[in-house]
């Protein structure tokens, strides 16, 4: 199974003769200060044979860059209910999934959708995607919950999990603050690799925005992983358009 990072929390699996893209982008909205790292047209990182979508925020779901690159009828995959949403922005292979439920993608590729917990309260959904003998996890931008247990124990053990790590705090407009985090910090996601059984926490959601007082990165990010992890848990940083072979 080979990985390769794309910007914010995309990820591009290669499997044998399959690849799955899940939360591709290629814009940061200008109201998030734009994007600090370079983005990329979608066809620039090759072929692809079906999009996997946790939630429709737009720094998760641009349907405008998938059907450019890769046309409106590539089969996408999203939450439950949310189906209507993709078809109504001209992706007309939207399929809805609902949480426990498994797909096939090519020959020999299962995805099933899992419990996230969406730090604004919209559905998402994680992604076990499994092929060649490895499962991987891609958990969108949820922040902690209650879910993890179960994964692990029914889905469980992991080769990689893709987790958020820059426990963003907002301050939209018309919204009461809380100074809560709406993702998993760099110490959570250390916690949630920890009880999902992870080999390899792979972060992602970081780096790319920061837009103070709006969109408030916590800092440290790196350094907060290293201590966390102790040594215990496998934390692999890459950059974008690297790849690592699992």
């Amino acid at each position: 199974m080979l990985i390769q990072k794309m910007p914010w929390a995309g990820i591009r699996i290669e499997t044998g003769d399959t690849t799955i893209l899940i939360d591709p982008i290629t814009r940061i909205l200008d109201e998030f200060g734009g994007a600090r790292e370079p983005m990329y047209p979608l066809g620039s990182f090759g072929k692809a044979d079906a999009v996997l979508i946790t939630h429709l925020h737009e720094d998760h779901f641009d349907p405008v860059a998938i059907i450019e690159a890769y046309g409106a009828a590539i089969p996408v995959y999203l939450p439950a209910g949310m189906e209507h949403a993709a078809r109504a922005v001209g992706l007309t292979n939207a399929t809805g999934v609902t949480v426990g439920s498994s797909i096939e993608v090519g020959r020999d590729v299962k995805v099933t959708a899992l419990p996230s917990v969406d730090g604004l309260g919209n559905i998402q959904v994680a992604w076990a995607v499994e092929g060649a003998g490895r499962r991987v996890i891609h958990c969108g931008d949820t922040l902690w919950h209650g879910y993890w247990w179960n994964i692990a124990h029914n889905y469980g053990p992991f080769d990689a999990a893709f987790l958020p790590v820059n426990g963003a705090v907002l301050e939209l407009p018309g919204m009461i603050p809380s100074g809560q985090p709406i993702c998993l910090t760099p110490e959570q996601a250390v916690a949630a690799a920890t009880v999902l059984d992870a080999a390899t926490l792979i972060p992602i959601h970081y780096g790319t925005m920061n837009d103070p007082p709006v969109y408030n990165e916590t800092p440290d990010i790196a350094t907060r992983l290293t201590v966390a992890s102790g040594g215990k848990v496998n934390v692999r940083m890459i950059r974008t358009k690297e790849t690592i072979t699992l």
